[in-house]
């Protein structure tokens, strides 16, 4: 999750900057740091750069959307590409149950279940990885009878 933390922080303030937000990079280390609580760094980050460019830009609707749409293209990153990517592949999970762990935790539990999503659902594929591996290696699943037959 930091190596996601690290690249999407370093987006936001390198085109923050490129567009000439005064700040731009200290509000990109800002979300990038609290990206690691899923949604609550955009939230954030784009809460600070927007208000900030509405008072730098003040009438230029252009480049206010502009700094809207790089939280929007920071976010859609994030959910399809970056956290499926790197941390279900450190976890051992495959992308969309990982996307489905963070789906049905935080519907069920709210923020506090996208937190734990992640590491409750890796212990969940680690006890059922196991699970399974002992019953491959079983006498039922290999058709071996504990009785002697005749």
């Amino acid at each position: 999750m930091g190596t996601v933390c690290l690249i999407l922080g370093t987006y936001y303030a390198v085109s923050l900057m490129l567009i000439g937000l005064n700040f731009g990079l200290a509000v990109g280390f800002i979300a990038g740091l609290v990206t690691f609580i899923p949604y609550l760094g955009a939230l954030i980050g784009g809460a600070l750069a927007i208000g900030l460019a509405l008072f730098q830009f003040w009438g230029d609707w252009g480049t206010i959307a502009l700094v809207a749409g790089v939280f929007w293209v920071g976010q859609v990153a994030e959910g399809n590409f970056l956290t499926p990517k790197l941390v279900g592949s450190s976890v051992g999970l495959h992308p969309v149950w990982l996307l489905l762990a963070l789906s049905v935790f935080g519907a069920l539990f709210g923020f506090v279940g996208m937190l734990v999503a992640v590491p409750v659902s890796a212990a969940m594929g680690v006890i059922a990885r196991y699970a399974t591996g002992e019953y491959k290696a079983g006498s039922l699943y290999l058709g071996i009878s504990g009785r002697d037959d005749p």
